[in-house]
């Protein structure tokens, strides 16, 4: 019966320790001066468990002090020195993180996050963490450069954009953007932000710039040369516009591959220029083609005329044969005849 009765307290041992929600934060965190910190602290919520309270307390000599309250009245902050710089979340359920703005060297201290729940059978259960804070004074870091555009260093006329400059470091912070000269002569300090505006980008602005970065710690530091562009949209768009007409004519493309050299020339000019002649072997192929079709044509006409003088004769010889006494009025006849015969008249009044 004992030996039951102590596992039976075992078991609520066991529930009591390991069943309640555990709070979860860093044993330190490092901030920068003059710069914003968040100390985590979260836990993870239980069914039956009921967040009733939290405080941040802060060690002050042997006994810790709050500095933040929340309750079922809502949020208290406890101490003047952290009014306008405390703040503890409260947007998600079991995340209770206390966030300091505007870092000084006398925060560094311990802090005690501290959360109260209610159990399911009324009781309460109450868990902290301690975590340490240190505040270290940072030198400002060499500054880069960036746009806020996806079209980087070289924009077009007109566009709306800006260059920035970011460093870290402790702030504050105080940013000089220079444009470099010609002629070695010393840049120019065109502005003291660390967001360079143009609106809209000029032509003009096109340059090589550089940005300074200078903190409350360390020396001053000097950002790597940008080469920043603005073409003029303007002729871009000419170019556009006269890139259909400037096309060549199918002529002039041909005559980039040579043959079609020569019917430019024969036409009396070129691409080139005019007054260039027929190369000669074109004069010589012209001047044979022509003789070939003359001769040609007059061996034809040759052919034909002897060939029809020769029937005559012949025709003629046959007749004077048989008959002796028709003579010449026979030769006449079939003279006449055979003019008249079925040959076309073209080729009669040739003959003639």
């Amino acid at each position: 019966m004992g030996f039951l009765l102590g596992l039976l307290l075992l078991g609520h041992l066991a529930a009591v320790t390991y069943g309640h929600p555990i709070l979860e934060a860093p044993e330190s965190v490092t901030g920068i001066w003059k710069g914003n910190i968040n100390i985590p602290c979260t836990y993870g919520p239980l069914k039956g468990y009921t967040q009733v309270l939290v405080k941040w307390l802060v060690q002050r000599g042997s006994d810790p002090v709050t500095i933040f309250l929340r309750d079922s009245s809502g949020d208290h902050i406890q101490q003047a020195k952290y009014r306008g710089r405390l703040r503890v979340n409260h947007e998600i359920l079991g995340d209770v993180s206390f966030q300091l703005n505007t870092l000084e060297m006398d925060d560094r201290n311990h802090y005690t996050c501290e959360v109260t729940w209610q159990t399911p059978n009324g009781n309460q259960v109450v868990r902290d963490k301690i975590i340490d804070l240190r505040v270290q004074k940072v030198s400002v870091s060499k500054p880069t450069v960036t746009t806020g555009s996806g079209y980087g260093f070289t924009v077009p006329q007109g566009m709306r954009i800006s260059l920035q400059c970011q460093a870290r470091g402790s702030p504050p912070i105080s940013y000089v953007w220079y444009k470099e000269q010609t002629n070695n002569q010393e840049p120019t300090k065109i502005a003291t932000l660390s967001t360079l505006l143009f609106k809209p980008a000029l032509v003009a602005d096109s340059g090589n710039y550089f940005c300074t970065a200078k903190g409350r710690v360390g020396s001053e530091q000097r950002s790597n040369i940008v080469k920043f562009v603005v073409k003029d949209s303007s002729k871009l768009l000419e170019n556009k516009t006269e890139a259909p007409t400037t096309m060549q004519s199918p002529m002039e493309v041909n005559s980039s591959w040579g043959w079609t050299a020569e019917v430019d020339d024969y036409l009396g000019e070129t691409s080139a220029g005019p007054g260039k002649g027929l190369p000669i072997f074109a004069i010589v192929l012209i001047i044979s083609l022509c003789c070939m079709v003359v001769f040609t044509i007059a061996y034809i006409m040759l052919c034909r005329k002897t060939s029809q003088q020769e029937n005559v004769y012949e025709v003629a010889s046959v007749h004077a044969r048989e008959t002796n006494d028709s003579g010449e009025t026979m030769r006449v006849d079939i003279f006449a005849s055979g003019c008249s015969s079925e040959e076309p008249a073209s080729w009669t009044l040739s003959n003639d």
